[in-house]
C-alpha cells in the first residue's frame, strides 16, 4: 500500500531540496531517500548513519561486496525495489554485471571467493529463517572469514532487512533502468548520508 505521505508529507525546505535534486540529476528522488527525510528524528537520521557505516565504514569487505550482500538479502526478502537498486550498485562497483547476476541466480556456482560465498549463504539463511546456528558460523569461519567480517556482514543484513520491509510496506516505486543507474552512481560517490 503506497502512502501519500511519501509524495507530499514534507516541509517546504525539504520540498525545495527535492526539486533541486530533480533539476540537477534529471531524476526524481527515489522513495528510499524520501523516507529518510520524513520524520528524520524518528527514523531517517539513525537509518542514514547506521546504513552508511554498514555500507561504507571501515571493513575488510569491499564496497562492491557489501552492495552485493544488500542485493542478496533483498533477493532473499523478495524486495523488488532493493533488488534492482543494489544489483545496479553492485554491478557498477564491481564493473562486472555477469558476476552479480550469477550470484543472484545461484550463489553456489557463481564465480566468487569461498569466503564471500559462505557469508552470502549465512546471510540468506538468517534472512529466510531469522536465525543461524553454530554450524552456519563454523562454515563461514572455515572459509577464511574473520569474526569482524561476520559482524560487518550482519550489519549489512540488518540494514537491508529493515529497508526491504519498509520498501514493501510503503510500496516504493520502481525506477527506470536509467534511474537505478543514476542512483547507483550517487551511492558509490556519496554513500548513504
Amino acid at each position: 500500500m503506497r502512502l501519500d505521505i511519501l509524495n507530499h508529507g514534507y516541509k517546504p525546505g525539504t520540498k525545495a531540496l527535492f526539486a533541486l535534486i530533480r533539476l540537477f540529476s534529471g531524476q526524481s528522488l527515489p522513495d528510499a531517500a524520501k523516507l529518510v527525510f520524513y520524520r528524520p528524528d524518528f527514523y531517517g537520521a539513525f537509518s542514514k548513519k547506521f546504513t552508511h557505516e554498514a555500507m561504507r565504514g571501515p571493513s575488510a569487505w569491499s564496497v562492491a561486496d557489501r552492495e552485493l550482500m544488500a542485493a542478496f538479502v533483498s533477493k532473499a526478502n523478495d524486495c523488488a525495489f532493493c533488488i534492482s537498486a543494489h544489483t545496479a550498485t553492485a554491478t557498477q562497483a564491481y564493473a562486472d554485471e555477469a558476476k552479480v547476476r550469477a550470484v543472484l541466480a545461484d550463489v553456489d556456482s557463481a564465480p566468487i571467493e569461498d569466503g564471500l560465498r559462505a557469508t552470502l549463504r549465512m546471510l540468506g539463511t538468517l534472512t529466510r529463517t531469522g536465525t543461524v546456528g553454530v554450524e552456519d558460523m563454523r562454515e563461514v569461519l572455515a572459509a577464511g572469514v574473520t569474526p569482524e567480517q561476520i559482524e560487518d556482514a550482519l550489519a549489512v543484513c540488518a540494514a537491508f532487512d529493515t529497508t526491504n520491509r519498509l520498501a514493501d510496506a510503503f510500496g516504493f516505486q520502481q525506477l527506470s533502468p536509467a534511474g537505478f543507474a543514476a542512483g547507483a552512481e550517487y551511492l558509490l560517490k556519496r554513500g548513504y548520508r
